[in-house]
């Protein structure tokens, strides 16, 4: 059994749920390309996030996971995470770029993908 959920066809738009490092690291392993939303309970911003990046996941055909990082506190070290939503991409298991810059719109999050993804 894997640490993280798969995508039903109902919930294909949304983004996947991660519990934890352990989940994120598994989800990004088994994945080319990951968008992953840190995000926190009650911010307003991270939740009008949600349908942005379900989305941008059919449209990029890119894998779309958030994880509160309060799950699991050596996330916030390890990221770097100083404000949320932090946007993280990785490419192959690794985080390639990030951006920090609270409610993206969905064409300037989209771009910043193709940016960083060729």
């Amino acid at each position: 059994m894997t640490d993280h959920p798969t995508p039903t066809t109902d919930d294909s738009n949304r983004p996947i749920q991660l519990s934890s490092e352990a989940a994120l690291d598994a989800f990004c392993a088994d994945t080319d390309r990951v968008l992953v939303e840190f995000y926190t309970d009650g911010c307003g911003i991270c939740s009008s996030m949600e349908p942005v990046l379900g989305s941008l996941a059919q449209q990029l055909d890119i894998a779309v996971a958030q994880v509160n990082p309060r799950d699991d506190p050596p996330l916030v070290e390890r990221f770097g995470v100083r404000s949320v939503p932090l946007f993280v991409l990785f490419i192959d298991g690794t985080p390639v770029a990030r951006l920090a810059d609270g409610f993206v719109p969905g064409a300037e999050l989209e771009s910043w993908v193709d940016e960083h993804t060729g």
